[in-house]
């Protein structure tokens, strides 16, 4: 899913500004004298509802939670909307207030809950941050990667068929000594069929488990004798050839690398604040349930 790029908050404060021109007909002033020597604010407000402010930074955190089909959308055309936006949810606001809605008990206990929540979250974010910096990406990379062979890597074509007995009457072709390549054009529903079913090199992660233990037990000039079944359909699979992969490079790989740093820092941090209370657990009758170890973390 394509995420809506950050933008600065003085690009979005210019972006907002041309359409009010354009509706009124005016032309934008030249700065000149103290106009242009005065700091433009960091955060302005672009809208007010009674005396609530909505500032350009609120416009940056709505931009984040935009729907794929929003993100399209020009910036002279989706700021606006954007602050509408904002608009709409302060007038709720207010309504929803003069209402007395908060002091409803139920509704008291979700927003009680939705504010543990993003304490809780920018407690982890606090604590995972500084383990996932650059530095750790880097230290990571020179550990795991660097200076080592790449993963092993098969060289395979596929034809890949809805039905497994159609899969066995081509793999009964194969074993009268019919062409891989040309069964693959006629019969594969794979988009590499016009090819020759080629997938080029990959490496066992690359692939589905079902596959990849089939592609990677085979060697080269090999194909699978009985079809290979994933949630794709029917595989008969020819490896090609084998080799150990190139040293991924540090921007291949840091987004995984980054994920399992999170990961790791987010389960220590749960391990710590763990250890930090007093933990008991109940079963559905009330009663306490035998107290357990902790799992190990890896």
């Amino acid at each position: 899913m394509r995420r809506l790029p950050k933008l600065s908050l003085l690009a979005l404060g210019l972006a907002l500004a041309a359409p009010a021109y354009a509706q009124t007909g005016a032309s934008a002033p030249a700065a000149s004298g103290a106009a242009a020597s005065a700091p433009a604010n960091a955060d302005p407000v672009v809208a007010k509802v009674n005396d609530i402010e909505i500032h350009m930074s609120d416009i940056q955190q709505a931009a984040q939670s935009l729907p794929p089909e929003a993100q399209q959308l020009p910036p002279e055309q989706l700021l606006p909307l954007l602050v509408n936006q904002e608009v709409d949810r302060a007038a709720l606001l207010i309504a929803a207030q003069k209402q007395g809605l908060q002091n409803n008990p139920a509704v008291a206990a979700r927003m009680r809950q939705a504010a543990n929540i993003q304490l809780e979250n920018a407690y982890v974010q606090q604590a995972v941050g500084s383990q996932v910096s650059d530095t750790a990406v880097q230290a990571y990379y020179n550990q795991h990667y660097a200076n080592q062979p790449g993963p092993e890597q098969v060289e395979a074509r596929q034809i890949l068929v809805p039905t497994e007995a159609q899969a066995k009457e081509i793999i009964a072709q194969l074993n009268k000594g019919a062409d891989f390549a040309k069964l693959a054009q006629k019969y594969s529903t794979d988009p590499g069929a016009k090819n020759g079913g080629e997938l080029g090199w990959f490496s066992k992660d690359e692939m589905v488990p079902a596959f990849a233990n089939a592609a990677f037990a085979l060697k080269p000039g090999q194909y699978t004798k009985t079809p290979v079944q994933t949630q794709f359909g029917w595989h008969i699979i020819l490896c090609e050839g084998k080799r150990t992969g190139p040293t991924p490079t540090l921007d291949e790989v840091k987004p995984q690398i980054e994920q399992k740093l999170s990961n790791q820092a987010v389960q220590a941090t749960l391990d710590q604040v763990r250890s930090q209370v007093k933990i008991q657990m109940f079963g559905p009758d009330g009663k306490p349930l035998p107290q357990t170890p902790p799992a190990a973390s890896h």
